[in-house]
C-alpha cells in the first residue's frame, strides 16, 4: 500500500483521536437513541436525522442518508445499536462511492506528469498555507522533489508563512515582494520547477472571497499564463476548507466551485471540532473527491482520505 497509507496503524490511531469529538457527538448520540429498540422504528429515525444535521452533515445528505437507512431495515428487525451501527457505515460509504469519492491510499503524483502541478485555493484562515507546508512535507518524505510558489502576495503573512513552511520542510520557494502579480509568481514558479527538474509544485494563492468575479478571473489569469509553459496545467485545482466552520465550509465551497473548477477538496482541523459530519455533507453534495484531511496540528497529520477508514472512525 505504499510508506504513507492510510492503513497504516499510526495514521488510523491519529484519525482516532483527530475524529474523537466528532465521533463522541454522533456515535454515543446513536446509541443512546437505539436503546432498548430491537427496530429501527420512525422515532429512531426522526432522531437520527436529527443528530446528522446537528453533526453538520447537511439536510440533503441526512435525508439521503435516512432514506438508504430506511429501505435496507424495512420490516426487518435490529437488535442493538451495533448491528445497526455497521448498517449505517455501509450505506454512507456506498452514498460517497456513488458521488465520486475514491479512496486514496498514498501521496501519489500522477503517472506520466511532471512536475505535478496543484493550485490552492481557499480564504484565509483555513489553514491553507499549513495544509501546503504539510503537503509540501508528505512529498518529499515520498522521495519526491518539491517547489513551492508563494502567489498569495495581496497579504504580507502569506509569503513570510509559506517562507516558514518551505524553511522547515527543506523545500526551495519562488516569491516576490507583496503586491507582486500573482500570476507572474506561478509563471516563475513553474519555470523554475521545469529547469530545477522538480516533481510536485504545490503554488498559494490569494484567499479573497469578497468579490468573486475578481477571484474568478485572478485564477483564471494565473492559469493562462502558467499554460504557456505546461499546457496541460494545472493538474488539481484544491481547495482548503476548515471543517469546523461546518456550514459556512459549504458556502465556501459553493463559492469557489462557482468560481473555478475545483478538482479536489482539503478538510483542515477535524482535530477541533465535533463537525466531523461536515466532510460527509461536502463529499456527497459537491461530488468533488475530499482528498485530504487535517487529524492534528502535528506535521504529518494531514492524511489521504479514505472514505471506508474516515467513517468507521466517525461512526465507532
Amino acid at each position: 500500500m505504499g510508506l504513507f497509507s492510510i492503513f497504516k496503524k499510526e495514521q488510523k490511531e491519529d484519525l482516532n483521536k483527530g475524529l474523537e469529538k466528532s465521533k463522541q457527538s454522533i456515535f454515543s448520540r446513536i446509541t443512546k437513541a437505539i436503546a432498548g429498540k430491537n427496530k429501527v422504528d420512525d422515532d429512531f429515525l426522526d432522531e437520527l436525522e436529527n443528530i446528522l444535521i446537528s453533526s453538520d452533515v447537511g439536510v440533503e445528505t441526512t435525508l439521503k442518508i435516512i432514506d438508504r437507512l430506511t429501505k435496507r431495515v424495512a420490516g426487518e428487525k435490529y437488535f442493538g445499536s451495533g448491528e445497526l451501527n455497521e448498517i449505517l457505515k455501509e450505506e454512507v460509504v456506498k452514498l460517497l462511492s456513488e458521488n465520486n469519492t475514491p479512496d486514496f491510499t498514498t501521496y501519489e503524483v500522477p503517472a506520466n506528469t511532471k512536475p505535478y502541478i496543484v493550485l490552492v485555493v481557499g480564504v484565509n484562515g483555513v489553514g491553507k498555507t499549513t495544509t501546503i507546508g504539510k503537503l509540501a512535507y508528505q512529498f518529499k518524505q515520498n522521495g519526491k522533489k518539491v517547489l513551492l510558489g508563494a502567489a498569495d502576495t495581496f497579504r504580507a503573512a502569506a509569503v513570510d508563512q509559506l517562507t516558514i513552511w518551505a524553511d522547515r520542510v527543506g523545500v526551495p520557494i519562488i516569491k516576490q515582494q507583496m503586491g507582486a502579480d500573482p500570476a507572474a509568481v506561478a509563471f516563475d514558479t513553474v519555470n523554475a520547477a521545469i529547469t530545477h527538474d522538480a516533481d510536485v509544485v504545490l503554488i498559494d494563492t490569494a484567499g479573497r472571497l469578497h468579490n468573486k468575479i475578481n477571484l474568478m478571473n485572478e485564477l483564471s489569469k494565473i492559469k493562462r499564463v502558467i499554460q504557456k509553459v505546461y499546457p496541460d496545467a494545472p493538474h488539481d485545482v484544491l481547495l482548503v476548507l476548515d471543517a469546523s466552520t461546518g456550514q459556512n465550509a459549504f458556502e465556501q465551497a459553493k463559492q469557489f466551485t462557482a468560481a473555478t473548477e475545483v478538482t479536489c477538496i482539503a478538510l483542515t482541523k477535524l482535530d477541533g471540532t465535533a463537525k466531523g459530519g461536515v466532510v460527509l455533507g461536502i463529499a456527497d453534495q459537491f461530488k468533488i473527491p475530499v482528498k485530504y484531511i487535517g487529524v492534528g496540528e502535528k506535521i504529518h497529520q494531514l492524511q489521504v482520505f479514505n472514505k471506508a477508514e474516515f467513517v468507521d472512525s466517525l461512526l465507532g
